[in-house]
């Protein structure tokens, strides 16, 4: 698999968790408001804290990066 469906796919299923995860939470928390609106805060919190994957081309190849808030450094994957 290239490295850029690696990362693309590694997005994906990192949104995904963290999507559900922070959707179940906001009905948890503010069990009155819109559905819509539950989606949409979710989706923002995931966007913000979510880590992000990218295929960046190195001297050894193309390489897949990991960047998250948590951690200054860029972690390599694979």
């Amino acid at each position: 698999m290239k490295p850029k469906n690696k990362a693309l796919l590694y997005n994906f299923i990192a949104f995904t968790v963290l999507f559900v995860i922070f959707r179940l939470l906001t009905v948890w928390v503010f069990p009155g408001i819109n559905s819509l609106i539950h989606s949409l805060i979710a989706a923002v919190i995931t966007t913000v804290i979510g880590p992000k994957f990218a295929a960046v081309k190195t001297d050894r190849g193309e390489k897949v990066f990991m960047k998250s808030i948590f951690s200054k450094e860029v972690k390599e994957i694979g």
